[in-house]
């Protein structure tokens, strides 16, 4: 039996422990994890609808090369002097990036896609019938506007959507991306190419002598109408489709978080988290500036500086673009496996090996083929896993996801340009094989950095991979026994016996 001074101590006991729960309930600190299973439905249907804005993304990105020339006759101008609508839509896209970021973190994110989309879907109906050269930059630019929108607000959507499971998701976003660029010109040139017997040099030539200035911006079709244009139309449609079900998900449904918060329902971000961020966006500016340059330039290496005739060097560029699809299919399967830092790891050892051996072996035509189908598997992956990465330790927001977006956006203009002004300049070396060794090398060392930047910061509610001291989370802190009552009952077993 208790002795009444046990009682008592047992009573200031546990108005102790009720004490102690209240003041860790008050610290705002206590990590709140939503609930799935009412929301799986949902958050596949958001999923699915990300998706298909990727696919059509892609599409209507890749669209404008295989057409270059056809709207070229369409605007009464030379490709030489069309060229800039390139630079308009770049510096549209990277526009868009930041707007996006600052809207999505305001604004409902499925009317803001549903927005973006259908204002794409529209510059893709007004492209075929845009006869004015000037009219057609100010076009695509507003459409690079919307696609940079997109861009930033599809990758945040998934980390909202998903949480810490997103990383197989953001690489089907990413797959999806691939395989629209992949479609887009088979939809524009096999489908809607030029008729048999049809002179598209003579056609561009006579209409610039018989061009006019009182032709209106917009016109009807005739029948000098190239027939590739008509691709724009089908991609209009398809991604005026993909905005309806944005549409229908803000009617319907209110955003889905699946994000770690605190429990006055603030994210949860890391100490560093402007440093990671802008360290982030210098990698993906290399890392995006070297594959964009590799794939526009294998070609010309290849056909100049190689030796290989026309139809091989066209190979060599396809076989780049089609591993490199192959790699983002591979890794929706293996981010549910591996780590996003150890996918990471494996792809920078990939492309630091392959681009080497690119530079040591720079003419030799079997390393040419191994090596390039190589980097473009260890390429592929690096961008979503680098948002996956950094999402374990700190919360990407709308304006996170645009530094880093138009990080890679401005990797995109710059390092491309930058190899196509020294090729003017420099002969017999193989400046691409060199560019694409260098930009490995820096961002195998950059990314430990910004590991190690990171690691030793214990981040609430964030999981912190690969980090053995901090491998607890905070829940398990807060469920442990109190040490009080432990102490309690190891009294009362010793006064009892």
């Amino acid at each position: 039996m208790l002795t009444m001074e046990e009682k008592q101590f047992e009573k200031e006991e546990k108005n102790s422990n009720e004490e102690l729960k209240e003041l860790r309930r008050s610290q705002n600190v206590d990590i709140v994890r939503p609930g799935r299973h009412k929301s799986d439905c949902s958050r596949w249907f958001v999923s699915m609808a990300l998706y298909a804005s990727a696919l059509v993304l892609g599409m209507a990105i890749s669209v404008l090369g295989p057409t270059l020339e056809d709207l070229a006759i369409n605007v009464n101008k030379n490709i030489s002097n069309l060229s800039y609508i390139f630079v308009g839509r770049s510096a549209g896209y990277a526009g868009g990036s930041l707007l996006g970021g600052i809207l999505f973190d305001v604004v409902n994110p499925h009317m803001l896609l549903g927005l973006s989309l259908f204002i794409t879907s529209s510059g893709m109906f007004g492209t075929p019938f845009c006869k004015n050269a000037w009219l057609l930059t100010a076009l695509i630019s507003s459409v690079g506007v919307s696609m940079g929108v997109i861009d930033t607000g599809g990758n945040v959507l998934i980390l909202d959507t998903w949480g810490e499971q997103a990383g197989p998701h953001l690489q089907a976003f990413h797959f999806s991306f691939a395989a629209g660029a992949f479609v887009s010109p088979i939809i524009a040139k096999l489908l809607f190419g030029h008729k048999p017997g049809k002179n598209v040099s003579t056609d561009a030539t006579a209409m610039s002598e018989n061009s006019s200035s009182t032709i209106p911006p917009f016109s009807h079709f005739t029948r000098s109408f190239p027939t590739s244009m008509w691709a724009y139309v089908v991609i209009g449609v398809f991604i005026l489709l993909v905005s309806i079900s944005f549409f229908i998900l803000y009617f319907r449904s209110s955003p889905i978080s699946n994000r770690n918060k605190t429990a006055n329902g603030k994210q949860v971000f890391s100490k560093r988290h402007n440093t990671l961020i802008f360290l982030l966006s210098m990698f993906f500016f290399f890392y995006v500036g070297s594959e964009v340059a590799y794939g526009s330039f294998i070609f010309t290496y290849a056909k100049d500086y190689a030796g290989m005739d026309q139809a091989r060097a066209a190979g060599l560029n396809s076989l780049f673009w089609g591993t490199f699809a192959v790699g983002r299919g591979l890794a929706i399967f293996i981010a549910a496996c591996l780590r996003p830092g150890t996918l990471i790891l494996l792809c920078l050892v990939g492309t630091t090996v392959s681009s080497l051996l690119l530079v040591v072996f720079s003419r030799n035509d079997p390393v040419l083929w191994t090596c390039t189908a190589l980097l473009g598997i260890s390429m592929s992956t690096i961008f979503p896993s680098g948002i996956s990465w950094v999402e374990q330790y700190t919360t990407v927001t709308g304006r996170s996801a645009a530094v880093f977006v138009v990080g890679a956006a401005l990797g995109e203009m710059v390092l491309p340009a930058l190899v196509a002004l020294l090729l003017g300049h420099v002969q017999n070396q193989p400046l691409l094989m060199y560019l694409a060794f260098g930009t490995s090398v820096f961002t195998s060392v950059l990314f430990p950095v910004m590991y190690k930047i990171i690691s030793g910061e214990r981040v609430p509610g964030k999981s912190n991979h690969g980090d053995s001291e901090y491998s607890q989370s905070p829940q398990d802190n807060t469920e442990k026994p109190d040490q009080y009552k432990d102490s309690y009952d190891s009294s009362l077993k010793k006064s009892e016996a």
